[in-house]
This record gives structure tokens, sequence and C-alpha cells, in this order.
């Protein structure tokens, strides 16, 4: 059975990990829209803004959108993972991809954020895991998570709530 994933949280709670290890487990692929979006150069945050723009992301999605339909129609789950902070691009993704799908919001307190975050090869910084925290915060949107324990714990919550 194919379908999608999408893995959304805020900076820090191991999204990329699990989305990378899920994918590797279900024969899938993971599509990280952080590197899309740096690959595009759409990854930055202009000035007087608080995070980046909608209309980058949506540009990211449209990227990616015929290579996820052609690998979910091919049979392979695609795992997406990213902060999506704003509802219009999750529901761009829902739009655009008419397939069975799974949506986990892993939750996690800011300052184990900020700890996972100084541990990482490209650390964010504080500020930076703080105003993604916040803007993720406010929106859940599918099944939440809490990603405070291992990545093993994090992994088997997860995939109860997939097909067998």
């Amino acid at each position: 059975m194919s379908y999608y994933i999408m893995i959304r949280g805020p900076l820090g709670c191991g999204k990329t990990t699990i989305a990378a290890r899920l994918a590797k487990e279900l024969k899938g692929v993971h599509v990280s829209v952080d590197k899309i979006l740096e690959e595009l150069k759409l990854d930055k945050v202009p000035p007087h803004y608080e995070s980046v723009p909608l209309k980058n992301f949506l540009k990211g999605n449209e990227h990616i959108i015929p290579r996820a339909k052609q690998w979910i129609s091919e049979g392979k789950v695609v795992v997406f993972d990213a902060c999506f902070y704003n509802k219009e691009v999750i529901e761009h993704l829902l739009n655009n991809l008419k397939f069975p799908h799974y949506i986990f919001t892993l939750k996690a307190p800011v300052e184990l954020c900020i700890k996972r975050d100084k541990g990482r090869k490209r650390i964010y910084g504080e500020d930076a895991t703080r105003a993604v925290h916040m803007l993720v915060s406010r929106l859940d949107y599918g099944i939440t998570i809490d990603a405070t324990g291992t990545l093993e714990e994090t992994l088997k919550k997860i995939k109860a709530h997939l097909p067998k």
C-alpha cells in the first residue's frame, strides 16, 4: 500500500532524523522540505518577516509534488519532514497529493529542542529554536506524538498508526 506521511514539529524535536529512519524502514523516500527550500534558495527570512514567507513554501511544494506523485504511484511511501507551521502549506500538499496520508505533529518542550539543536552539525541557535517552536505550536494538525523520549520510542508511537 502506498501513501505519504508528513512529520511536522518544531526545530530540534527530531523530525528529520525520524523521517529519514521511517523512510528507510518503509523502503520509501524521505523528502526534507528544508533541503528543497535551501536548494531553491527559498529558505531566507526577509527583513521585517518572522519566518520564511508562505509563498516560498508553496513554491517548494510545487517543485516536489510531481516527483512525490510519481513515487507514490510506483508504490513507494513518501515521508515529508518540515516544521509545517502554515496550515496552507499542509493543505496545499493534501489538495495536490490525492493519496492516503498520515500527518504527525511531534511535541517537545522548547528547552529540549534547544538542547538537541546544540548537538547538531548545523546549529540554528536558541533564538531561532524559540521562534520556530512558537510558530509551530500555534497549530496542531494530525496525530500528536510526544517526542520527548528516545528515537526508538517516538518511531514506535508513529508506526502504531501506520498500516502493517
